[in-house]
């Protein structure tokens, strides 16, 4: 039996008091049980704070980012058990795969997003450095830093992996431990990977706890630097959000709800076969894939008024392929739905959306003596989009949807807005100009919109799947908030402050360089300096270098860049940025590197780029230019070698500003070629 236990301060705590049975969606058998009599939610508060949240913030985000990558791997190499498990939900394997496998996925991708993007430290600098003087003393930067509390998520069954992972990975990332309460429906999932991760021993005491069972009055006990994520239902997330706790207190709160998500076949697509099987393709795989129990599922499908027949016709003969059944045969397509209930509330929403549309696939009648939770697919067909509002408001959360026809983009962006709010919306179109229209009108409604069509369908990852690296969430009756998108994820357990000062003081305080705050000269080359014995701030000032014409010249012949500011006197001087002929800004940045890079092999393995580069003022012959050279920025890498970002500004003779730039190189932790450590 499946009997589900709380994970509360590292203690598993069996089912009792007021609990519930457990069924499998495709047999109707009783699984186990979950529900308690009241967990110590203050303790598990106190807990989190002070074990789990005092370990994270410890560490720095590269030491976190290692940690979710130990975890997800962890979970890859022990993830098979979790299919079997899988099956009891209804889902097919390869449903249970975008569950799992996508869950610990996206762990991958914040992990590695953590390593790439954040810094090798504790405070995140957010925004370039803000110029609060003229003459540089006083100047402003954004900052963000760990929320000092928890992070209650409160998931869909949908999802009892992904949902988990995907608001694991950036809170984690962020700093902040993390209370997890799964739906009761398939909880047992949820705890199967919380109980791995526990085993793992990869993650600090109180990092992670879980309810299994209700909330009871948790979210009355939280506090302004506590965060709320929410997945489910509109009706939920309400009662959420006017909690009088979550709004006297501003508890933060991140909610993705109903949602009408849409698919638009473009008026270009007419006859074109290859195109027309793109869409059908995203339809159907939309409608059938966890039996259409996804918050992204294709709701709504538009397409022009004169196609209408010929895609439901076509729509309906792939679906009556689509073999549904028992998700543990490798035949099945299409699983169970999550439970009994499930498919009496889908069948109850089709009733209504019949009000205003005619069922042109599958079946309005539900078997009684069926003991697991099967439903066919159903295509609805609205011949008066504009009138209709059920089909508008109401979500069948289930293999349910409606084709209706549209007259032109202006139409067809009106109907995609009048779903009060998106996910996802996605167009099947090769029209630039009809993918910028609908991008402009109806962006505003929606968390994502998906463009495809045959030249990027092999790489596409398809309209129901939000990556790791996008917003996933969308406004209006989606609930406004939003998950993922990379680091911005993070951000949300983070708090964003201005900081203002002196650049010594805002040197100190980032963690990195800022133009202005005090120099430690080097005594010795930094090329020939290691990564470790690199200081932040450590810089060497070049000698000087006089431009004369015939570099000028060569530069010119050598490269092809002939422009006319750099050959023509005449023209250089009429052209009202030059006061005579100039020196190109490249030929600058390359006399800058035969400045002050070592030319013995050392340390620095390798030049990656440049950022941020600006020419400030114009060189002519007889200038004599000169560099410093400060080390802005460490980032470790791999076990081998890490990045300098190095801030470099180039001078004249008159110690005048003429370009500057930030140069990155990786640096050896240990010098590959002997010499200087």
């Amino acid at each position: 039996m499946l009997n589900v236990h709380s994970f509360v301060t590292d203690d598993w705590i069996a089912p009792y008091g007021n609990t519930q049975d457990l069924v499998d969606a495709s047999n109707g058998e009783v699984i186990g049980t979950i529900g308690h009599g009241g967990l110590p939610f203050d303790e598990m508060l106190v807990f989190a704070k002070k074990q789990g949240g005092k370990a994270l913030t410890a560490m720095g985000f590269h030491d976190r980012a290692k940690m979710i990558k130990a975890v997800a791997l962890y979970l890859m190499e022990k993830k098979e058990p979790l299919y079997d498990l899988s099956y009891h939900t209804g889902a097919t394997k390869s449903d249970s795969m975008i569950d799992i496998d996508g869950g610990i996925q996206t762990m991958l991708v914040f992990a590695s997003k953590g390593r790439r993007e954040m810094p090798d430290g504790q405070i995140y600098v957010d925004g370039p450095i803000e110029e609060l003087s003229r003459d540089g003393s006083f100047k402003g930067i954004h900052i963000a830093t760990p929320l000092q509390g928890v992070a209650v998520h409160i998931n869909a069954f949908n999802f009892p992996v992904w949902g988990m992972l995907e608001k694991l990975a950036p809170a984690w990332l962020a700093g902040v431990p993390v209370i997890v309460k799964p739906a009761s429906q398939t909880a047992y999932l949820t705890e199967a990977v919380v109980r791995l991760i526990h085993e793992s021993g990869l993650s600090p005491s109180g990092a992670i706890q879980m309810i299994a069972g209700s909330t009871g009055d948790l979210l009355d006990r939280l506090g302004p630097q506590d965060v709320v994520s929410f997945t489910g239902s509109a009706d939920t997330a309400n009662r959420i959000k006017s909690n009088p706790n979550i709004l006297n207190n501003a508890v933060r709160l991140i909610a993705e709800q109903d949602s009408l998500n849409a698919t638009v076949l473009g008026p270009d697509i007419i006859d074109d076969e290859k195109e027309l099987s793109v869409f059908l393709r995203e339809v159907t795989r939309e409608m059938t894939t966890k039996a259409g129990q996804k918050c992204t599922a294709i709701r709504r499908i538009f397409a022009p008024e004169s196609q209408v027949k010929k895609i439901a016709n076509a729509i309906s003969a792939k679906l009556s392929k689509i073999e549904i059944g028992d998700p543990r045969l490798e035949s099945t397509r299409m699983g169970a739905l999550v439970s009994k209930a499930q498919c009496k509330d889908v069948f109850d929403k089709a009733k209504q959306i019949s009000k205003e549309a005619t069922l042109v696939y599958g079946e309005l009648t539900e078997d009684p003596s069926e003991k697991g939770a099967f439903i066919s697919p159903m295509l609805f067909m609205c011949s008066d989009p504009d009138s209709a509002t059920i089909v508008h408001s109401t979500e069948a959360f289930g293999p349910v949807s409606t084709l209706m026809g549209y007259r032109d983009s202006a139409h067809v962006a009106a109907l995609l807005n009048k779903g009060g709010g998106s996910l996802v919306a996605s167009v099947i179109t090769n029209s630039g100009a009809f993918a910028r229209e609908i991008t402009y009108h109806t962006a505003a409604w929606h968390g994502r919109l998906y463009f495809n069509n045959s030249k990027s369908a092999k790489a596409s990852t398809g309209h129901g799947s939000p990556l790791p690296h996008m917003v996933h969430g969308g406004p209006g009756r989606a609930g406004g908030g939003e998950e993922m998108g990379g680091i911005r994820g993070v951000l949300h357990y983070m708090q964003r402050t201005a900081i203002q000062g002196h650049p010594d003081i805002l040197s100190a305080i980032s963690g990195q360089h800022t133009p202005s705050s005090s120099i430690k000269e080097s005594k010795t080359h930094l090329f020939t300096k290691n990564y470790h014995n690199l200081e932040i701030g450590h810089s060497i000032t070049t000698k000087k270098r006089v431009i004369t014409l015939e570099d000028i010249e060569h530069f010119a012949r050598f490269t092809g860049d002939t422009f006319y500011a750099h050959m023509n006197e005449i023209a250089a001087k009429a052209n009202p940025f030059f006061p005579d002929r100039v020196a190109h800004g490249y030929l600058l940045l390359s006399f800058a590197a035969g400045l002050f890079v070592d030319p013995a092999p050392g340390p620095v393995l390798a030049n990656t780029g440049l950022n941020n580069l600006k020419f400030i003022k114009p060189v002519v012959a007889g200038d004599a230019i000169y560099v410093t050279l400060t080390v802005k920025r460490k980032t470790r890498r791999t076990e081998e070698y890490g990045e300098v970002r190095w801030h470099v500004e180039i001078y004249n003779q008159d110690d005048e500003p003429v370009a500057e730039y930030e140069l990155l190189t990786m640096n050896a932790y240990e010098n590959p070629y002997g010499g200087h450590k």
